[in-house]
């Protein structure tokens, strides 16, 4: 069964929405930071989105993570087309499916600071609702009215790649008839000092891939995508999915298996899933974090599965490392350049690494492209490819 994109709409620091993304990329304007998050002396760099400010009051929903997700759908057109097809398939009829790392623990570390004098929650964050690691989806079912069968999944960095796999198999079942798909993670005092005791953030800009790389930027993100069967729209962006692979080599809780083995199987799953070669790819997004761990082993897999006509670039030098929602993230970045022609650069790279021999380049490439994949490795060795192909 195909399934087409008919929507997409990214909110980070690069760019509060798709249009003012594509901005940034052109541009090569990144939306990093010196590290200001309260309470936080980490000398780092930091993706974070100031105008998550201006969505002040969600009442019993108040978090952060929330608030993002709620900026995300109040951009482009995703709103009016999850309304369009509530009223055209009924609420029920509609799923959702969000990826989170954190899900809503910024609003927790508040609430810990906040505990009455007997170390009781305070009324204000009694949130049930909010203290959970099904937070995200909870949130966007109250949000987007949606009733239909709802899931967040929680597979670290990963996590909103997979989303479209579930959403996907979800359509293919019949349980829905749409399904939306989302992914939105926050910055919080535990993620940045988390990330800094296993010795993986940078004291500067991150640089995916570059032989002078010392670690890895974090940023925030929220973003969204309409699925539907090929065929169930006229309204769609001539978008596919044409494959996606998933694995879990669980070969450590944060270090990626030293040959790659997990994420080898999740790009030649989606390869095999869209009956496509690896020649036929046009552009791969990296997951490229900038750590040197994890690019070493994603950049020789890459020369060892795919010829030097794929373009490939890392783009977590614009936004950083948004954790739950950089596969969300970097897969609306893939299947954008099947509209705009424009393959972004690897920003920040100066010099490769001299381990490494693939098509990867600093400035940007004007392709015309028909088939792109993104990839997203997590921890727990949590692997998730997707292919995306013009809808001809």
């Amino acid at each position: 069964m195909k399934v087409d994109i008919i929507d997409y709409e990214s909110c980070s620091a690069a760019g509060i929405n798709l249009s003012a993304l594509r901005n940034s990329l052109r541009q090569h304007q990144s939306g990093l930071i010196k590290n200001n998050i309260p309470g936080s002396d980490l000398d780092t760099w930091i993706g974070a989105v100031g105008d998550i400010a201006s969505v002040s009051d969600l009442g019993a929903w108040q978090s952060r993570n929330n608030a993002l997700a709620a900026l995300g759908y109040e951009q482009g057109t995703i709103k009016s087309t999850v309304a369009g097809l509530i009223g055209k398939y009924g609420a029920a009829r509609i799923g959702l499916v969000m990826g989170s790392s954190t899900s809503s623990i910024d609003r927790t570390e508040e609430a810990y600071t906040r505990l009455t004098n007997e170390n009781a929650l305070t009324d204000a964050f009694k949130q049930p609702f909010v203290h959970n690691p099904h937070a995200p989806a909870l949130f966007a079912a109250h949000l987007t009215g949606i009733k239909g069968p709802s899931l967040t999944i929680n597979t670290a960095c990963s996590s909103s790649a997979k989303v479209f796999a579930t959403g996907a198999r979800w359509l293919e079942t019949g349980i829905v008839d749409a399904v939306l798909v989302g992914g939105v993670d926050t910055l919080c005092l535990s993620v940045l000092h988390g990330f800094n005791s296993l010795q993986l953030l940078s004291a500067n800009p991150c640089k995916p891939f570059d032989q002078h790389r010392d670690g890895i930027n974090l940023g925030e993100a929220s973003g969204f995508a309409v699925l539907q069967r090929a065929g169930d729209n006229d309204n769609g962006r001539g978008i596919r999915l044409a494959g996606y692979g998933e694995s879990s080599d669980a070969y450590h809780m944060s270090h990626p298996h030293p040959e790659g083995l997990g994420a080898r199987l999740s790009m030649t799953q989606a390869l095999e899933r869209a009956n496509l070669a690896p020649s036929d790819i046009d552009y791969i997004n990296l997951h490229g974090t900038s750590s040197r761990a994890n690019d070493l082993i994603e950049g020789k897999l890459i020369s060892e599965l795919f010829p030097d006509s794929v373009s490939c670039s890392s783009t977590k030098a614009w936004m950083g490392h948004t954790l739950g929602a950089a596969g969300i993230t970097e897969a609306i970045i893939a299947m954008d350049t099947l509209h705009t022609h424009v393959i972004p650069g690897s920003k920040n790279l100066e010099t490769l690494d001299e381990a490494l021999s693939f098509p990867i380049k600093a400035t940007d490439e004007h392709k015309v492209c028909h088939h792109v994949m993104t990839n997203s490795f997590g921890f727990g060795g949590n692997n998730c490819t997707l292919l995306f192909s013009r809808a001809e």
